[in-house]
């Protein structure tokens, strides 16, 4: 095997080849793939030493950075996390101050008498200052630090319950579900109910990527080294790599009627879960997340 078979991408490969031939490889990152086929994230450092003899060969080093690489997009979303709650408390406060006064001043003309072309302006002023509070109240949902009852939980239950509620979406679809688990059951220490909503946005919004008839939807579940792993793969339309690079901040959607709050509220609760999530996608091919829970025992 060619040390360029490992590399993922074929440009690459030929990239460092050309490189190769100048004499010097300095710590070039590349994406590579171990013997499991895992994705593997690595720095490069090679040169080609001269023998005696006038052959050559070629000595380097190669350093697996993908956990650093993780860990700092694990820090970058927290950061981001922080930052979008503290702007968030404020920015509420600020406005229930006012909405206060809009809703107070509805109870006074509602004590008097008006009329009934009042009565219809009124009831746009009630149902929209309504509206600014749920969703002043969803953003603090979302910004603030989710708190969580962990308890000893099986794993295949929450999935198995997060499946069921999306299963009428799923149905109406017509979109093919596969499901596989290892016979063993696995437990983690999770606030069940919460964690069910975290899969269920994943769920839905892979749902929702599908095309009816030739969706398929596979959710697969297993151990690992650092702890067990859940797969939620669809066949959907895509993230292209600059909403990938967004896709858990608040308020970023690719949706016509969403507020992009259903990922960053699901970010917060599996980071609430000691859990690292990561997502793998490819335009026109579909979208895999990643959700590794660290603490997990059968």
């Amino acid at each position: 095997m060619s040390f360029y078979d490992l590399i993922l991408e074929d440009k690459d490969a030929e990239g460092l080849r050309l490189l190769l031939q100048t004499g010097e490889v300095d710590d070039v990152e590349v994406d590579m793939v171990n013997k499991d086929r895992e994705e593997r994230i690595c720095i490069f450092s090679a040169t080609i030493i001269e023998r005696p003899d006038n052959t050559k060969y070629v000595q380097g080093i190669l350093h697996d950075i993908t956990g650093l690489r993780k860990a700092e997009k694990s820090v970058l979303m927290a950061e981001k996390l922080a930052a979008t709650g503290r702007l968030a408390r404020t920015l509420a406060h600020e406005i229930r101050n006012p909405l206060t006064n809009i809703h107070l001043s509805l109870d006074h003309l509602q004590a008097n008498d008006i009329t009934e072309t009042q009565v219809n302006y009124y009831g746009i002023i009630h149902r929209n200052a309504k509206r600014i509070g749920a969703i002043i109240s969803e953003l603090l949902d979302t910004a603030r630090p989710s708190e969580m009852m962990l308890q000893r939980t099986s794993l295949q239950d929450i999935l198995d319950e997060s499946i069921t509620a999306a299963m009428d979406r799923i149905t109406l679809k017509n979109i093919k579900l596969q499901i596989r688990y290892p016979d063993d059951i696995l437990y983690i220490p999770a606030d069940k109910e919460k964690l069910k909503i975290a899969f269920l946005n994943i769920i839905i919004n892979a749902v929702e990527a599908m095309e009816e008839e030739v969706g398929r939807l596979e959710v697969t579940m297993g151990g690992h080294p650092s702890g067990c792993q859940v797969h939620i793969t669809d066949n959907g339309s895509g993230i292209s790599e600059d909403n990938l690079q967004r896709l858990f901040e608040p308020y970023f959607t690719s949706k016509r009627n969403g507020l992009g709050l259903g990922l960053a509220a699901t970010l917060n609760i599996l980071q609430a879960h000691h859990a690292e999530v990561d997502v793998q996608s490819e335009m026109g091919e579909g979208t895999t997340f990643v959700i590794t829970f660290n603490e997990c025992a059968n």
